[in-house]
């Protein structure tokens, strides 16, 4: 399994979006962390299984995870050292906003 890493700002953006859901429905937060949880293994273990994103520079392998049941998807960029999460990104709102967060 290739290791994974989060970028400084996506456990605050993960939170954030767990209590938005709460608010809509107690339960829906708790449900949204656990298809986090059922996806991420995916992406460490099969990164390059999901698409790339297009739009970005090419020489990045940047890719993202959609989630099933929510507007959201994990976008990742693959390193030679492992996976890194760059964003708990909503599917349709502020696209390419987490470009920032990409370091050497």
């Amino acid at each position: 399994m290739t290791q994974v890493q989060f970028a400084p700002e996506v456990p605050d953006e993960l939170a954030e979006v767990v209590v938005w859901y709460e608010g809509k429905r107690q339960g829906l937060g708790e449900d949204f962390l656990d298809e986090i949880g059922a996806i991420l293994p995916l992406v460490g273990s099969r990164p390059r299984s999901f698409p790339r994103l297009d739009g970005v520079d090419a020489k990045l392998d940047i890719r993202r995870a959609l989630l099933a049941r929510f507007p959201y998807a994990l976008v990742f960029l693959i390193l030679e050292e492992g996976v890194r999460i760059l964003a708990v990104a909503h599917a349709k709102r502020r696209p390419g906003y987490w470009l920032g967060r990409i370091r050497p």
